[in-house]
């Protein structure tokens, strides 16, 4: 059994490493905020997702467990109201200064 866990933790964390890899492609390739923060959110939310997924069969309790998937749930709001805030500022600024900025 401790194998097949193992063997699920590698995968899991693996496609996390992948989802966060992915976001930060998009942060650094798409040509506008709009798009990158869009990219960075989903991406990281589900790599973190993926990670805490990976790790909660190497855990030794269920209140460690728990304290991941919290973790998850924290950082899932978090990351939805900073990237709104950042999107309402980003819409907020005019075009030709987001032009100059790049």
């Amino acid at each position: 059994m401790s194998l097949l866990a193992d063997l699920f933790t590698i995968l899991a964390v693996s496609a996390g490493v992948f989802f966060f890899f992915a976001g930060t492609v998009g942060l650094l390739r798409f040509p506008d905020t709009l798009t990158r923060l869009h990219a960075l959110t989903k991406a990281d939310n589900l790599g973190l997702g993926l990670v805490v997924l990976g790790l909660l069969p190497q855990l030794g309790s269920v209140l460690a467990g728990l304290k991941l998937v919290f973790i998850w749930v924290l950082v899932q709001i978090a990351s939805a109201g900073a990237s709104q805030l950042l999107a309402g500022l980003a819409k907020r600024q005019p075009e030709q200064t987001r032009e100059e900025a790049q």
